[in-house]
């Protein structure tokens, strides 16, 4: 009795968005749609996760516009999803008339399979979605998200897999984003899941431990019926199986695929050489790590935190990040660690590093959770920790969107004839601030996607620009050993370097000197005064919450910042008048400026 293994492809979703932070443009997966749509996927995952923020954000593409288009250039096959519950494809709850909105129009424009998790766990938040896949006629998967904890049981995935089938799943999905799965444990959870189910039961396992090959494996004697894989030129480490290396272990065996071996290795050379394109977004911390097994940190996170802390110029840092992880998670109750709440309890933890001090900011994002808008989180968290970000405000116990009313019609006021479709509505509430400048632009034409550094020739820096210049610096005492390599033009002025210092490269920009003006440099003077007030994160203004002239507390919020996608109150250090105020929304900040001043009473 022959028993086919089923795959889903994930190269142009989650493939990319673990190793390259998402950056993968749609001109380079249209040249390959026709041979992956030849070789006989179940499905390929195509939209959703990150790439709708990341299109919107950085590639400047219209999300919608990449769905339409891979649907026309994939017609023979499935396409998938990853839609995050009430959350949708953004970091907060949403009205049931949104998620509604947003699952009728995924659909419409060529969506088939709809993978739907919350991060919490909470079933409560998946019901609308699931339901309104149900209504379309669509595939409807309910998820599991996997990891480990004191309360994560195989007994509690059994029970939240049979609640989710009782809602009218189709199938049923294990999530594991981190990598946290053995071997041994998979083969008990998928052995218990399949005695209880009778659903199909799909895998998706990161590699980031290395384990994922054994666990997929294991899956399959155990009675899985669907992997995900991911094509080999984005394979591996932080993503998933190589899916040459796993159609190849199953050939001639009860389990055989059926694909073709021959046709996967084309498309994989195809992918090798578009990998080289977004070599500025590679990085060191999304290769196999079995520590991932202590810090639990998510592929795309891994990715998108080490992207992150770049930006913050506290790459030095990420592993004092990583040792902090856990220890934000357990406060927090155990969520696992997927959008959003891997942002939540990475952004959070970030912050502890660079502050110095645990808590002494707490995110807008953290204090809504333990409020419970996120829904119930899977342990008690830290009361301690509930009093300082909230106080006595109240903890909700009902599904947060029963709290939410109906959004959709005032979405389309607010956004008005800058709307050109339902679909625009739906762009503009994912990022209302971000969706807007989008639209906006893409409607005046100026769209601009972020720049693209040129390929590295030969694998170094120094392949770039001929033969670098060399020279040695002294600073106190401290030799320095540094090359410097021209690669391009930037603009009237400026130019693209790399300069390597004791054999690390760094990408910089000069400038001539009457252009130059370094990030941060506002022209604001540094705070030397308690009622200077200041933020402890580069980022940028979302909100001034006060006016000059305005009586404040000493704790009373005077700014909300946005940094990594998170938002932060910056609270006033005395009581006081504001006498004056140095930002407006929008500005970008930086630690140590003085951004709102206090005069004592």
């Amino acid at each position: 009795m022959t028993k086919p293994v089923h795959i889903t492809d994930v190269v142009l979703r989650d493939g990319h968005q673990s190793l390259i932070a998402t950056r993968m443009r749609l001109e380079d997966m249209l040249p390959v749609c026709d041979k992956l749509d030849r070789v006989g996927f179940w499905s390929l995952e195509v939209w959703g996760g990150a790439t709708f923020d990341a299109c919107v954000r950085f590639l400047k593409e219209d999300p919608w516009e990449r769905l339409r288009q891979l649907r026309a250039a994939l017609p023979n096959t499935r396409l998938q999803m990853l839609l995050r519950g009430q959350n949708l494809l953004g970091y907060r709850h949403y009205a049931d008339d949104v998620v509604q909105a947003f699952v009728e129009k995924s659909a419409d424009n060529g969506i088939d399979v709809f993978r739907v998790f919350d991060a919490m766990n909470d079933v409560r938040n998946i019901e609308t979605a699931i339901k309104a896949v149900k209504k379309t006629g669509k595939h409807a998967q309910g998820t599991l998200c996997y990891t480990t904890s004191p309360v994560h049981t195989v007994a509690a995935f059994v029970e939240q897999a049979k609640t989710m089938a009782a809602m009218g799943c189709d199938s049923i999905a294990i999530k594991d984003m981190a990598g946290l799965l053995t071997p041994f444990a998979t083969g008990e959870l998928i052995k218990a899941l399949k005695s209880e189910i009778d659903l199909p039961l799909f895998l998706h396992s990161h590699s980031t431990s290395g384990l994922a090959p054994l666990c997929q494996l294991k899956a399959i004697e155990n009675g899985v019926d669907h992997i995900d894989t991911a094509i080999s030129a984005f394979a591996s480490g932080t993503s998933h199986p190589a899916t040459e290396s796993m159609v190849a272990a199953l050939k001639c065996t009860e389990y055989d695929s059926g694909l073709d071996l021959e046709l996967l290795g084309e498309i994989a050379r195809y992918f090798w050489v578009v990998r080289k394109k977004y070599h500025q977004f590679e990085s060191e911390f999304t290769r196999e790590d079995v520590s991932v097994q202590i810090n639990q940190v998510p592929g795309g996170m891994m990715s998108n935190l080490a992207n992150q802390l770049k930006e913050q110029g506290a790459l030095d840092r990420i592993q004092d990040v990583f040792a902090e992880i856990p220890r934000v998670r357990e406060d927090l109750g155990f969520p696992p660690l997927v959008t959003p709440t891997s942002q939540i309890v990475g952004t959070q933890a970030v912050m502890n590093v660079l502050a110095g001090s645990r808590y002494k900011t707490i995110t807008n994002e953290v204090k809504r959770y333990l409020m419970g808008h996120y829904g119930k989180a899977p342990a008690a968290v830290d009361e301690e920790l509930r009093r300082k970000a909230v106080g006595s405000e109240e903890v909700i116990e009902v599904r947060p969107a029963d709290l939410l009313p109906a959004e959709l019609d005032k979405l389309r006021a607010d956004i008005g004839e800058t709307a050109r479709s339902d679909e625009d509505v739906l762009t503009y509430a994912m990022f209302p601030d971000l969706g807007k400048t989008f639209l906006e632009e893409r409607n005046a034409g100026t769209l601009e996607p972020e720049k693209l550094l040129a390929p590295e020739s030969a694998g170094s820096p120094a392949a770039i620009g001929g033969t670098p210049t060399e020279f040695m610096i002294d600073v106190h005492g401290e030799n320095y050993q540094v090359e410097i390599n021209g690669v391009g033009v930037k603009g009237k002025g400026k130019r693209h370097f790399y300069l390597t210092l004791d054999g690390v490269p760094h990408e910089v920009v000069f400038e001539a000197l009457n252009e130059y003006q370094a990030e941060g440099s506002s022209g604001r003077k540094q705070a030397t005064q308690p009622g200077h007030i200041t933020t402890g994160m580069p980022g940028n203004i979302v909100e001034v919450l006060v006016a000059v002239g305005d009586t404040i507390s000493a704790g009373q919020p005077v700014l909300v910042t946005e940094a990594m996608k998170m938002e932060a109150e910056v609270q006033s250090t005395i009581d006081g008048v504001v006498s004056a105020i140095h930002v407006k929304k929008g500005d970008r900040v930086t630690p140590g400026e003085v951004l709102v001043e206090i005069s004592a009473d």
